[in-house]
């Protein structure tokens, strides 16, 4: 009924119906409902618009902060640390490799082959290098990967207005500025989130397909193995069967995954050269020992404060299990955690290999969205300037992000 239609004494229309548990559909408003109210807000177009804001946001901060200190903000995103060693990939091929001072090598066999390819692909019908191509791609995965977000938060929550938030806080994220880089974030996030929603939506092949995508563009790929596969499992054994579109889409998931590995292993002669190639960066899996040996060694406010963060982002955890998200979101948050965190990698990336779990902002989306709109954008707004000034301050200094 039309909030500005008079309604009769005696009729006073139905009741409203409860909001949607998290995880579970809204169920279908009656057609009479939908005619008669008009055309509900393009929230996908609010989803990307909002995102963007960020990402422009997180970018004049950039400029602004290079123009103080005389550097080049631009050449930041697409010529330093890993977006290097892509560019030169998609330029020459695999068979590069660098010996460090204390005689580790470190080999572009570690970065998967999706990103390059595309730059590649891109930079040859394109008038633009190979560094620019990999800046488009990032950006335009970045606004698939929105997309994706909000299509995952809508379709859990049922809630459109928390689908769009959800987009828009992937985008404040701290280490956001990487989605303005030339990596593979943005690319593996779009694809992980289809991923996800296809299987929300029972098209196993898609997530199978798009799965196998995600494992030619990050190691982290596992996570969302692990998710489909979990689904699949727990779905058989209730229903007590196995689809063949289930069984091939379970089949296709870890193909592209596989795929690298064998070929770097029949590359190097070695049934073991991936895991050899990614141990000598200092990516061996350990269990979390070289985490705990980085916080035992910080001054005791530094170890204390890094105590809490991992206090909060296991809070983060809970409440995405108490929220009751769908089965493959919380195994695909929680596995790209913890692969995060067992890892011997530099510290100050796990942040950034975190960055794709975004189930862990679901719960902030759905508070956020309680609040005015008004007061919704101060509050994003302010995320945004503070992740943008984090991320002028990691790109203009020394570290990798």
């Amino acid at each position: 009924m039309s909030p500005d239609r008079p309604r009769s004494h005696d009729s006073p229309g139905p009741a409203p119906a409860p909001a949607p548990a998290l995880g579970q559909n809204p169920a279908p408003a009656p057609a009479s409902t939908v005619a008669q109210n008009p055309a509900p807000a393009p929230a996908p177009a609010l989803a990307l618009g909002g995102y963007a804001a960020t990402r422009v946001i997180g970018l004049a901060v950039l400029a602004v902060a290079a123009v103080a200190t005389g550097k080049d903000g631009l050449h930041r995103l697409s010529g330093r640390w890993d977006s290097v060693w892509y560019v030169r990939i998609a330029e020459h091929g695999y068979g590069y490799q660098v010996t460090l001072p204390d005689g580790s090598i470190h080999s572009d066999l570690a970065f998967f082959p999706l990103f390059p390819a595309l730059e590649r692909a891109l930079s040859t019908v394109l008038p633009v290098d190979a560094a620019t191509a990999g800046l488009l791609v990032s950006w335009a995965a970045s606004l698939a990967a929105a997309w994706g977000i909000y299509a995952v938060g809508a379709h859990v929550t049922g809630r459109r207005p928390v689908g769009v938030v959800l987009a828009v806080l992937w985008g404040v994220y701290p280490t956001a500025f990487v989605q303005s880089m030339a990596y593979t974030e943005t690319l593996f996030t779009a694809l992980a989130a289809w991923s996800l929603l296809a299987v929300l939506r029972g098209r196993w092949i898609l997530a199978g397909a798009l799965c196998a995508l995600a494992g030619l563009t990050r190691p982290t790929a596992a996570a969302l193995i692990a998710a489909i596969g979990v689904t699949a499992l727990v779905t058989v054994v209730r229903e007590r069967k196995l689809p063949a579109r289930m069984a091939v889409g379970v089949l296709l998931a870890p193909l592209g995954w596989l795929a690298y590995v064998v070929y770097v292993g029949v590359r190097e002669s070695s049934p073991t050269a991936y895991f050899d190639v990614q141990a000598a960066w200092g990516n061996s899996i350990d269990g979390g020992v070289a985490l705990a040996r980085f916080i035992w060694g910080l001054p005791p406010l530094a170890a204390l404060g890094l105590v809490a963060a991992l206090a909060l982002l296991g809070w983060l955890v809970a409440l995405c299990v108490r929220g009751r998200q769908p089965l493959p979101l919380l195994v695909y948050t929680i596995a790209v955690v913890v692969i995060s965190l067992i890892g011997a990698a530099y510290f100050g990336s796990r942040p950034r290999l975190m960055m794709p779990a975004f189930g862990l902002l679901l719960p902030a989306a759905v508070a956020l969205v309680r609040l005015r709109p008004r007061n919704q954008v101060l509050v994003l707004a302010g995320l945004a300037v503070a992740s943008g000034a984090y991320g002028a301050f990691t790109l203009l200094g020394s570290g990798p992000p």
